[in-house]
């Protein structure tokens, strides 16, 4: 399994999870034209495509998504809430778009690839992260989450990899230029998972991942190297067993191929 990261921040999110036969993206966050230069400049094949799984309805997830999926002639999979969100303010299309929606945990089949959906705590209608297994590789995918729940857990120890929300410094959005009532947002139970957060997930999940990328950094309240500190304090003694990486915003990030044993 490969897992690229096309783009991961406010100003659009989308990756590229591709496997033996198949691919699928999560999110659309992006326009047409750069999430197919970002694609082909990551070595990835927009024809391999099978589905676009959406996480929730907020923009940079979803901005490029109808036009996206006319383009690649794929069907769109989200939860009901999600599309209930999206199609009451989008609008009529020409050529529609096939929308499915999906459950929380009920797993499903796309090409090769088992998909299950899991609950996630944003302030969305009914956003989701997701499990994604093809043959014996399992990849985690929680963004856009305040806390990392009991549920949300079981998913993740599930994985042998993982793309996990590390958005924000504590003190940087303290002290940064937010207004309060943003800042609050942000670190609610519906928010943002903050550095601090995602160490201690990390720290609970131990040996068991082999490969995390910390993603949805913020611009403002968060850097890659203090992301990157704090995922190391929490693999602590095994960090030497574990790649841990951060998804950049302006551009692909280094993909998982199957030259790495998941």
């Amino acid at each position: 399994m490969r897992c690229i990261t096309l783009a991961s921040g406010s100003k659009g999110n989308c990756t590229y999870i591709e496997g033996e036969s198949g691919a699928i993206l999560i999110d659309a966050g992006l326009s047409i034209k750069e999430t197919l230069r970002r694609l082909t400049e990551a070595g990835g094949s927009q024809d391999m495509i099978r589905a676009i799984l959406v996480t929730h309805e907020h923009g940079d997830h979803m901005k490029g998504l109808a036009p996206l999926a006319r383009r690649l002639d794929v069907p769109v999979y989200a939860t009901e809430g999600t599309l209930y969100s999206f199609l009451t303010r989008k609008i009529p299309e020409r050529k529609p778009v096939h929308y499915t929606t999906l459950s929380y945990h009920e797993p499903f089949s796309l090409d090769e690839f088992t998909v299950e959906a899991f609950p996630t705590s944003h302030d969305a209608r009914e956003p989701c992260g997701y499990l994604v297994t093809s043959g014996d590789t399992r990849l985690g995918y929680c963004t856009d989450t305040g806390i990392v729940t009991e549920r949300m857990m079981v998913y993740l120890k599930r994985s042998d990899a993982i793309v996990l929300e590390s958005n924000h410094c504590p003190e940087m959005l303290r002290t940064g230029p937010y207004p309060e009532m943003l800042k609050r947002r942000i670190r609610s139970k519906n928010g943002h998972l903050s550095n601090t957060q995602a160490s201690e997930c990390i720290k609970t999940l131990g040996q068991d991942i082999t490969h995390i990328r910390l993603a949805h950094l913020s611009e403002v309240n968060n850097t890659p190297d203090i992301a990157l500190k704090n995922g190391r304090t929490g693999l602590g003694l095994f960090i030497s067993d574990t790649m841990l990486t951060v998804a950049s915003e302006i551009g692909p990030s280094p993909c998982w191929s199957d030259e790495i044993t998941l």
